[in-house]
Parts: C-alpha cells; sequence; structure tokens
C-alpha cells in the first residue's frame, strides 16, 4: 500500500464553534489523507487561550494569534507587547491574522491599517511569519506591505489568496508567500489558477481556511484539514506536476516560512 505523502494545512480554525466536541475525529481525518501538521488561527486575541489549548492537546496542531481586520472595530487594539509575549509559546508559531477588508468593513479602514502595522512590527520583532488576509484593498495592502518592508524585513504569508495580480507580485517581489485555499479548485476560478502558475513554486503553500471555501467535491459543505489534500491535489494539476512532488514541495515552502514548527519537531 503506498503511503500517504505528507502536507500541511498552512490556516484552519478549529476553534470555530462548526469542529465543538469533534476535533479527535478531525484530526484523526486529516492525518488518514496525509495531513500531518495543521495551523489554527486565532482571530481575536481574548480567543487565545482556547486556541492555544487546542494546540496543547494535539501533537500536529500548531497555532498562530492576532487581531483579523473585521474584528478591529469591536476589539481592543492588540499591542506590541501583548503580541510579542504570546508568541514565546513553543507551539505559537505566526502572527494573525491580520489585514484589511475593504469589502464588508471599510468603515475602519483607518483602524484597520494601524492594526496591520502593529502585527507587521511584532511579526518583524519576533522573527515569525505575517498572516495576511486581503479583500477588496489591494492598493493600500500593497502600499503598506512595502513601505513596512523598507522600515525593516518581515516575512509574510498572503492566506487564502484570491486578489489581483498586481497585489500577488508585489508580495513576491517582497520574498513572501500565496497560499492557496478550496477557491483555486473552483471550476470558475481559472484566472486565479493562472495567477498561481506564474508564481515561484518555491513560494506556495496550501491551506482550508475551514471551516470555510470547502473544495469541490465538498464545495457548500464544512471544510475541514483532511480536504487539504483534494486543494493540493488540484493545485498540482495548475502547476503540472504530480501530487507526491507537490506535496514534497509545498511542505519544504511550510518548513522554510515557518521555521518555528520544524524547530520544535526536531526538538521533540
Amino acid at each position: 500500500m503506498t503511503q500517504t505523502p505528507p502536507i500541511t494545512d498552512s490556516h484552519c480554525h478549529l476553534d470555530f464553534p462548526d469542529f465543538e466536541g469533534e476535533l479527535n475525529d478531525v484530526i484523526a481525518r486529516a492525518a488518514e489523507a496525509g495531513v500531518t501538521r495543521m495551523v489554527t488561527i486565532c482571530t481575536k486575541l481574548k480567543n487565545e487561550p482556547a486556541v492555544r489549548a487546542i494546540a496543547e492537546a494535539h501533537a500536529p496542531v500548531f497555532y498562530a494569534a492576532g487581531t483579523h481586520p473585521m474584528s478591529v472595530a469591536t476589539e481592543p487594539m492588540a499591542t506590541l507587547d501583548q503580541l510579542i509575549e504570546i508568541a514565546q509559546h513553543p507551539k505559537m508559531v505566526g502572527i494573525g491574522e491580520t489585514g484589511l477588508d475593504y469589502h464588508y468593513t471599510a468603515e475602519s479602514a483607518q483602524d484597520q491599517q494601524t492594526s496591520l502595522r502593529l502585527h507587521i512590527a511584532a511579526a518583524r520583532e519576533t522573527g515569525l511569519p505575517l498572516i495576511i488576509h486581503a479583500r477588496d484593498a489591494d492598493d493600500d495592502m500593497a502600499a503598506i506591505l512595502r513601505e513596512e518592508h523598507k522600515t525593516g524585513a518581515y516575512t509574510c504569508v498572503m492566506h487564502c489568496f484570491s486578489s489581483s495580480e498586481a497585489l500577488g507580485q508585489a508580495a513576491l517581489d517582497l520574498g513572501f508567500y500565496l497560499s492557496m485555499s478550496g477557491i483555486t479548485a473552483f471550476p470558475k476560478s481559472q484566472e486565479l489558477r493562472d495567477i498561481f502558475a506564474r508564481a515561484p513554486l518555491d513560494r506556495i503553500l496550501v491551506e482550508t481556511d475551514s471551516p470555510y471555501l470547502a473544495p469541490p467535491p465538498f464545495r457548500g459543505k464544512r471544510n475541514e484539514p483532511a480536504y487539504t489534500a483534494h486543494t493540493a491535489t488540484r493545485a498540482a494539476e495548475t502547476f503540472g506536476m504530480d501530487y507526491v512532488d507537490f506535496a514534497a514541495q509545498t511542505q519544504a515552502n511550510f518548513e522554510r516560512l515557518f521555521t518555528k514548527v520544524a524547530g520544535f519537531e526536531a526538538a521533540t
């Protein structure tokens, strides 16, 4: 029997109510699909203890923490010291998700920008990768990422990337990574697949963003980390690669960006 190639779900939300009471089964199904690691994302800092507890209780799970741009208007503004302190946990491996969302919450644009810059400063200070959410804010996002990178280098992934090629190229020019979600497997997403196909293969990650954006054949249902394999199968086709080779490449990419994960695994 051929062993399933290992792959990482670089972005999911295991603390969401959709998974309540089912985490053991969800993580077991992920392992069966070859998803041997997952990064669960805390979107409100008040929830960080609960997200941290999930990572502590499950060996394959790591976590990141920040304030989602859509929550900036209703949550206390994160502080640099707060983010740096949280980042001391051995399984806390990324800053965010943060970013800009002008689709649903354009009225808080200025506060979102302030929050984004705070998270960038934390990524710069801790050396952990920044995790970016961007929607309908391409120009401001590209400008802030460039401006802050001139102030001091940091690493970053554009999570669930589905923005313009211009923003994608701006991120790639700064040495950042683009992450492929279930959206890239939708039949009508050829234009997005073409953007990814022109990107450097060593700058590509895969994710579910579960419980959202389930890829075919589960579209419209709850997403979960196991379905990373379905997104990655379609992504391998986009790059004209065998699944085994594509999975191995994304594993190497993930470990290059999320260096704390590789360090933790080597030490345990």
